[in-house]
């Protein structure tokens, strides 16, 4: 999902109906105010995301929810405040977050929170966080510990919000058996469709089925709380002239749910130097990155995690890569209507990637554990 910092991507400009949109919707929010230029800004796989640039020098970010993804946007506007408001009380009260660690912000229009558009989308407009930049791709061990730190404070930051109090917006997020099942409803009609990397994917599916269950098993026995859901390389906001990161961005996500999703997910990320768009057959896990990361995230929150949480670490990795490339694969076989493409086959293309990704965490599964059992004796912080 695209994000709100210095240095993403500018993407081609979309049609001109879609910019007189976003000029219709920046109106609504900043009404009085002199806008000098909109663009489309980010290449994130859900939303559309524009930067308002203003006279005065200001800007902010503009964004279109998909309303296939988020039919529910006023739950999602208010999961966002409600954790943003939470998070900043938290910072402010113990000092857990570093004082350039940015917050972002939900600007309110003249007559509600946001725009509806008559396609019945919503636009919503936030902080832009200058000086900033996202990576693609980790390729540096300090740049993975910065990753693993900066999720740790999250976690920290969000423990003590009431899981109850946040909406459920995507109901069966990273529910795997459920899309293990919707995998085989879209598979059973596609029957025709065939070739090598078709089959390479089908294949991997099949060989690990009975590993979608890992996590939902042991769920008493593992912590629940609140998560970002989408810690992905790309919503980490580095300063502009180094490696540290200063926010953590894409709220959507945010909802009750395991830490294992989180940090399997994160892991997944950081820890493929490839990308998620590099080529099939060239995509291995740095275990090198894995050990930074954990270093980043055991001083920061490693207290939170329950025993059992540490003897899944590495079924979670394995999981949430698993997890991603069979939606990226339903998705190519149902048409592509969930993920964005920028050409035909990139969601076939993201899946063959995942699948090699994990292949190559169960190829070095028995060095991974040594690394996480090495980091959680270091001690768990507080």
């Amino acid at each position: 999902m695209p994000g709100t910092g210095g240095e993403t991507g500018i993407i081609p400009a979309p049609p001109g109906n879609a910019l007189k949109e976003a000029l219709r919707a920046a109106t609504f929010f900043l009404a009085g105010h002199d806008i000098a230029r909109i663009q489309p800004f980010g290449a994130g796989n859900i939303n559309d995301t524009f930067l308002v640039t203003l006279h005065s020098g200001g800007q902010r970010i503009l964004q279109r929810l998909n309303p296939a993804v988020f039919p529910e946007p006023v739950l999602v506007m208010d999961n966002v405040r409600l954790v943003t408001e939470h998070l900043r009380q938290e910072r402010n009260r113990n000092g857990i977050a570093p004082a350039q660690f940015r917050i972002i912000s939900l600007f309110p229009g003249r007559t509600g929170d946001f725009y509806r558009a008559a396609d019945g989308s919503a636009w919503r407009l936030m902080t832009f966080i200058a000086d900033s930049r996202t990576c693609q791709v980790i390729r540096r061990e300090k740049q993975a510990g910065e990753l693993g730190r900066t999720l740790g404070i999250f976690h920290r930051l969000a423990s003590r919000l009431d899981p109850g109090r946040l909406a459920e917006t995507l109901p069966g997020f990273h529910l795997t058996p459920r899309y293990l099942q919707h995998y085989d409803r879209i598979a059973a009609s596609q029957d025709g469709k065939d070739g090598a990397e078709i089959a390479f994917c089908r294949a991997a599916i099949d060989q690990r089925r009975a590993m979608v269950t890992v996590l939902e098993e042991a769920r008493g026995q593992l912590r629940h709380q609140v998560i970002h859901g989408d810690p992905k390389v790309t919503n980490f906001l580095f300063d502009r002239d180094g490696d540290r990161v200063i926010s953590l961005i894409d709220l959507d996500t945010v909802m009750p749910g395991l830490l294992l999703h989180d940090i399997g997910d994160a892991l997944r990320s950081c820890c493929n130097p490839g990308g998620e768009t590099g080529r099939s057959g060239q995509t291995a896990f740095a275990p090198e990155l894995f050990r930074s990361w954990l270093r980043g995230y055991f001083p920061a929150a490693g207290f939170l995690l329950t025993d059992e949480d540490r003897t899944r670490i590495i079924a979670a990795v394995l999981l949430m890569t698993f997890e991603l490339g069979l939606r990226f694969f339903t998705d190519h076989l149902d048409g592509n209507r969930y993920f964005k493409i920028r050409f035909p086959g990139q969601n076939l293309q993201r899946a063959l990637v995942q699948f090699d990704l994990a292949k190559s965490i169960e190829q070095q599964a028995g060095t991974l554990e040594s690394i996480v059992n090495d980091t959680a004796a270091a001690g768990p912080g507080r």
